[in-house]
């Protein structure tokens, strides 16, 4: 497990976000250090990705990766402006071996036992199981994880504060992927207090398992 998992595992949550306008961005990035969760994984959904990554990696004050990233031209782009890991929604091969080959950290996307399988012939031990809930949830993630004592999974999509604990409670899930922390709409319409709540929510809600376990 590499340095940016690690901080993945500490936070147990990685808000997942698609901001539409960049000039949002700095005010994003205060809410979510505020929150408690100083991390962004933005993702290739929306034209203000890249310059969004810059607003946020200039800073200093926050961990920024790329999320959706699809192609090798996306990993050059998101990195020359900061992001310091990837995510991947699927598992491509040429990504994750350009992201393995150039040791940037790299969480590609699983949903299948052979997805993982690839994924450990890269020497990859931590993976996002996604989309989560569509592929069964925690009783899947469960019962695929199985043979594959030595990986850990994010899983992401779906997950919210009604089910992050039980996927927390899990002991191959590292973290969550949380895309419901900061919504496109919430950010657009200017509603950061509401996004801090719920930042400090899943703060909360991570500290209460922890503790439990």
């Amino acid at each position: 497990m590499n340095a940016i998992h690690q901080q993945f595992e500490k936070m147990g949550v990685i808000p997942v976000i698609a901001i539409q306008n960049a000039a949002d961005s700095s005010r994003l990035a205060e809410t979510l250090i505020a929150g408690g969760l100083p991390c962004a994984e933005i993702t290739f959904r929306t034209d203000a990705a890249i310059e969004s990554m810059r607003m946020m990696a200039n800073r200093g004050d926050i961990l920024v990766g790329a999320g959706t990233t699809l192609t090798i031209d996306q990993v050059k782009a998101a990195t020359d402006v900061g992001a310091r890991f990837i995510v991947t929604p699927g598992f491509n091969p040429d990504v994750v071996g350009y992201c393995v080959d150039q040791q940037i950290p790299i969480t590609p996307g699983i949903s299948t036992p052979s997805d993982i399988e690839a994924a450990l012939s890269f020497g990859i031990d931590v993976v996002k199981f996604f989309p989560a809930e569509a592929f069964g949830g925690l009783k899947t993630l469960k019962a695929m994880s199985g043979p594959y004592t030595g990986v850990k999974f994010i899983p992401t999509g779906g997950i919210n504060p009604e089910n992050l604990a039980f996927y927390l409670q899990f002991p191959k899930t590292l973290a969550c992927g949380g895309s419901w922390i900061a919504k496109s709409s919430l950010i657009t319409d200017g509603k950061f207090e509401e996004i801090q709540e719920l930042v400090q929510q899943a703060v909360r809600l991570v500290k209460a398992t922890k503790q439990d376990q």
